[in-house]
Formats: C-alpha cells, sequence, structure tokens
C-alpha cells in the first residue's frame, strides 16, 4: 500500500481492501477482484512479494479511475470476456510506462492499440487472442465485479474524474520541473518562463501533442543559441530536445506555435525522411507544411517571418521539395527558426548523443506518441485535423520492416530455388511400403542447382566494421541456407578485387574476420586496404562461370567509389551511413 500511495495520480482514488476470510467475492486463484463499489478483495492467504502486491493494487485502481467499473444505481450487467481482456490490455499497457512493482512474468511484452471499445469489438469479430485472456489480477477468473450502489444519498462518486485531475497534476508538476520551475525563497513555486508555460499546456491541455511533449526536454541556454545560431529555436530529435532562445520575446501563442513546429519536425522524422535531398531545402519544405498544419488546426499564433504559402496546401514535404526545388537561389535566402540559411532540424551537431539518456527506441516513442495522441484528440472531439498530418500519423503507426526482413524479401525476388524434378528412372523411399504402387522420385539436376546462387562484394577495407560484417553475412547465410541455396560467389574487394570463388553458405556464417588479413572459416579474408569496389563488380560481371541472372549484394561502409553494376543489385551499409552515388538498386540499413 505504500509503494501504491507514493504515486500521487493512484493516491487520489479512493478505494477499500477486503481480507475478509469469508468472502466469497475474493478469487480463489488470483490476488484481487474489483468491485463498483472502490472494494478491492483481496485473497486472504495468498503470499505474495510486495513488489507483486503493489502491481495487482495498481492494476485494480486503474480499472476504477479508468472507469471500467462505474458505480450505479439498479441492475447491472455484467462485462463479456472480451470486454474484460480489452479492459485489462489497456490497464496494462498503461503500466508498461510505470516503475510500479513487479509485473508477472508471464504477462505479454507488448499489447496491441485503440481503447477498450475497439479492442473488444475486433477480439468480437476476430476472436480473443490467448495472450491478452489472462492479464487480470483474479488468476483466470474475472477480476471487474459491478453491483448496484446502494447509497441512497447524491449521485453515485464520478471516481474517474477524480484520477484525472490528479494525473494531470501530477504529470503538469513534473514538466514544470523539468521546465525550469523551482520553489522560490519563501517557498512558494517561481513563475514559469513562457516557452515552459507553452510545453506544459501541450501536456495538460492538447492530447494530439502531449505524449510527445512529455518526453521532450526544453533547452533555454543563450550561450549555446548564439554558439549554434539558434534564432529561435531548433530541434535534435534524437537526443529529444528542443533548443530555444531565451532572448527572443515573443507572447505565450507565439510559443506555442514554435513549440508545435519543432515537436512535429521530430515526431514525423523529418530528419531521416529527408534521404539524398538537400538538406536545407527539405527543411524548408517541411517548414511550410508543418506551419500550413498548424494554421488550420489553429494553434498558437504564427510568429511573423516564417513561411507559409496557401497555394502549397494539401502537398507532402516531398511534394514541396519538388516545386521548390529548382529556384534555390531564392529559397536560401529564407529563413525557418533557426534563421536565414540554416535548417532547425538538427542532426546531432550541438554534441555526440549518450546512448544511456532514452530508456525506449526513439521511432517507437515518437510512433507511439503520436498514435495515442491522435487516438485521444479524436474520441474526445477535440476538433478537425488535417488530412495529410492525420495520414503521415496513420503511415507512422505501422512502423517499417527491419532491414533483414527486407532483404529476405529481395532474396524471394530475385535469388532461384532450386525446384526438384520427379522422374520414375528414380524410385521413391516410399516405394518398399507400396511395391504394387509404383512411386516417382525426386531429384535436383545439377544445371537447376547451379543457377540458383548469388554474388557478394565483401568492402574488406581498413574502414569496415567487424560487427558490420558479421550481422550482414550472417543474415545472407541463414537465408541462403534457409532457400536451398548451395553456394555464393564471394570477391573480397579492397584496393584490388580478391575472388574467393562459390562458398558453401555454411562457410559463409563463420562470422566477421578476427584480424586483419586472418582467417574466416576455412576461407583467407584478403584485403583491409583502400576502397575500390568497381574492379570487384567487373569481375563478377565478366566471369564466364557466374549466371546472367544472378543478382549481386555489395556490402560497404559507405566509403567507396562510385559504382556502375549492369545487373540486378543491391547494397548493404550501416545505419546512418549513404552511399557518394544515387542507387538504382535498394539500400539495406544494417541496424
Amino acid at each position: 500500500m505504500r509503494m501504491l500511495t507514493a504515486d500521487p495520480a493512484l493516491a487520489a482514488v479512493e478505494f477499500t481492501v477486503c481480507r475478509d476470510e469469508d468472502c466469497d467475492l475474493a478469487p480463489r486463484h488470483g490476488l484481487l477482484r474489483t468491485d463498483s463499489d472502490a472494494v478491492l478483495h483481496a485473497h486472504p492467504d495468498r503470499l505474495a512479494d510486495p513488489g507483486e502486491w503493489a502491481r495487482a493494487l495498481a492494476h485494480a485502481v486503474l480499472h476504477l479511475g479508468f472507469g471500467h467499473v462505474p458505480a450505479a444505481k439498479g441492475p447491472r450487467e455484467q462485462p463479456d470476456r472480451h470486454d474484460l481482456a480489452a479492459r485489462c490490455v489497456v490497464v496494462e499497457r498503461f503500466l508498461l510506462g510505470h516503475t510500479i512493482g513487479t509485473a508477472p512474468e508471464d504477462l505479454p511484452a507488448s499489447y496491441p492499440d485503440g481503447d477498450e471499445e475497439q479492442l473488444a469489438a475486433r477480439w468480437r469479430r476476430d476472436g480473443l487472442p490467448a495472450a491478452y485472456e489472462r492479464c487480470g489480477t483474479a488468476g483466470g477468473e474475472p477480476d471487474l465485479l459491478l453491483v448496484p450502489w446502494d447509497g441512497w444519498w447524491g449521485q453515485p462518486p464520478d471516481r474517474q474524474l477524480a484520477f484525472a485531475t490528479a494525473l494531470t497534476r501530477a504529470v503538469s508538476t513534473a514538466m514544470d520541473l523539468a521546465g525550469g520551475r523551482s520553489p522560490g525563497p519563501d517557498g512558494e513555486p517561481a513563475v514559469l518562463r513562457p516557452w515552459a508555460r507553452a510545453l506544459s499546456w501541450f501536456v495538460s491541455s492538447y492530447p494530439l501533442l502531449g505524449g510527445v511533449a512529455a518526453g521532450i526536454t526544453l533547452v533555454a541556454d543563450a550561450e549555446l543559441a548564439r554558439a549554434h545560431d539558434i534564432s529561435v529555436a531548433a530541434v535534435d530529435a534524437e537526443a529529444g530536445e528542443i533548443y530555444v532562445n531565451p532572448l527572443r520575446r515573443l507572447e505565450d501563442e507565439e510559443w506555442r506555435f514554435v513549440l508545435a513546429h519543432e515537436m512535429l519536425h521530430a515526431a514525423l522524422r523529418h530528419g531521416d525522411r529527408r534521404g539524398g535531398r538537400d538538406p536545407y531545402l527539405f527543411n524548408v519544405a517541411c517548414d511550410y507544411v508543418v506551419n500550413g498544419w498548424l494554421g488550420e488546426m489553429g494553434i498558437g499564433t504564427m510568429p511573423e517571418g516564417l513561411l507559409h504559402d496557401p497555394r502549397l496546401a494539401g502537398l507532402s514535404a516531398e511534394e514541396v521539395y519538388d516545386r521548390i526545388v529548382d529556384d534555390q537561389r531564392r529559397m536560401r535566402r529564407l529563413a525557418t527558426l533557426r534563421g536565414k540559411g540554416l535548417g532547425d532540424i538538427l542532426d546531432g551537431s550541438l554534441g555526440p548523443l549518450d546512448p544511456s539518456c532514452h530508456g525506449v527506441d526513439l521511432d517507437e516513442f515518437y510512433r507511439r506518441g503520436l498514435a495515442q495522441g491522435l487516438d485521444l484528440h479524436q474520441r474526445q472531439d477535440r476538433g478537425l485535423l488535417p488530412g495529410g498530418l492525420v495520414e503521415e500519423i496513420r503511415a507512422l503507426s505501422h512502423p517499417p520492416l527491419p532491414w533483414d526482413a527486407r532483404l529476405a524479401r529481395w532474396f524471394d525476388a530475385y535469388v532461384p530455388r532450386p525446384e526438384p524434378v520427379r522422374t520414375y528412372a528414380r524410385p521413391a523411399r516410399r516405394q518398399a511400403s507400396t511395391p504394387g504402387i509404383p512411386r516417382a522420385g525426386r531429384y535436383f539436376p545439377p544445371e537447376e542447382v547451379s543457377r540458383c546462387t548469388f554474388g557478394v562484394v565483401l568492402d574488406t577495407s581498413g574502414s569496415m566494421s567487424r560487427v558490420l560484417l558479421g550481422k550482414a553475412l550472417g543474415a545472407i547465410a541463414s537465408y541462403a541456407e534457409a532457400r536451398d541455396v548451395p553456394a555464393a560467389r564471394v570477391v573480397f574487394c579492397d584496393a584490388a578485387p580478391h575472388d574467393a570463388g562459390y562458398l558453401p553458405v555454411t562457410e559463409i556464417a563463420m562470422g566477421a574476420p578476427p584480424r586483419p588479413f586472418g582467417l574466416w572459416g576455412r576461407v583467407r579474408v584478403r584485403g583491409r586496404g583502400g576502397t575500390v569496389l568497381q574492379p570487384g563488380i567487373d569481375l563478377l560481371q565478366r566471369a564466364d562461370d557466374f549466371p546472367r541472372t544472378a543478382p549481386v549484394l555489395v556490402i560497404t561502409d559507405g566509403w567507396c567509389d562510385v559504382l556502375r553494376v549492369r545487373r540486378e543489385h543491391a547494397y548493404l551499409i550501416p545505419r546512418g551511413a549513404r552511399l557518394p552515388f544515387p542507387s538504382k538498386g535498394p539500400v539495406f540499413h544494417v541496424s
């Protein structure tokens, strides 16, 4: 109970605990059952650690705070198994971001998106997954019980309102402290600066960006702004920080517009979507789109001098870029929130990012914050949103396939699989069991097996990472082995090509070389010098024993010359690296 009441939001929900040995409502196998009179019926003699009890209590109290067991007069209809599972999933999904107690080991690691009604309707239609059927606190029994409210005075209590008020107050307090509010000398809190008030407003009053605002850190440092030429604001999505110039005088409504502008840059991952485009011009294109959205949504007031053109309404950032790229001389004289000729989307230029500063994956954080914010915005009827913004948020809700899955699809498309041929010249292995029935055997013709191969041009220069080699070659070998590819043609290449011939896929899977010029399985790795990969490509394209339809996979770190490949090909490079030339084949980024 002490662990539970340490959380101010949960402590605001009033409840009582029944541990009567003769209680008929206590679960037989679990820990707790919650009824609509805010009574938690605990198993009288079940032993559990304090952390497990605290987690179960938090689960039960959240049922009360979320309005899953509201108090009401008259007969009550009990929720069915789909409603029970959906409500427990919503509670456990909320508890994933809280460190209250200890979660049971048999709970799922992730939960589907959607509110209680959406999940219950989906599971009634498609069936209830077994993984989400026992997420409650009563074992296999229902952990929610609706009973008639027997109070003869007034109206039934609204515990959902009390929890929402306390949760808003707790989050606002945390954001106040993160935004610079500190107690004054007389014990009263100091007045928030205007940019901190704007960030607190998003957390407490604007659900679409509230989740993103809760995880963003504001950095108001005049010296840092001067050193990096930040006129008003800039954002670093990887660091999760918005840098504001505290010397700029803007109204509260203007600061709301500025912070919403930078949060959308970060949450929609405009920096990662740039690709090979000009960084500043793509930043300008994103500014046109974001400013147009914020004007339609009525968030704050646009400061004077920002980029806005009604003729570009309804276009995506990529489409706007295609329109403005032809007029670079004029566009480079425009100003973003950072200043004239400078982009306000930073890419780690303010210093190295500490990998331990974030406990969750950044893509998942921004994706979840926007998806849940959109869900709340629409459920609460907060107003219409631009169609382009809704489309981008929904697109972000479906994360891209991992690089190895996309590589496997590329193999499926371009590397054939040997197909067996049936012939009565070879008796089947089951022939002895049915002597009176002739059965055709199967075998692989040599010409069928020889064409099922691919080429690998491996950059073995001194700049190549052994981790990249290990991950890339391990994925290639495992997938080739799964598709019965007997061997792959491997060419090591640094300043000159070194043909290793056809290597069995089991030898390719041995991993990266442990040292320069070391043994790699039973194959000696050649190279670790400079980087000239075109001769290796030419060697494969001119080889008489290499099929003309076989694709080529180039593994490099991006520090290479311009390559010309006249057959189907793809590139495998580290995440964050870029090729120094436009590629006609797909590029897979190894994470």
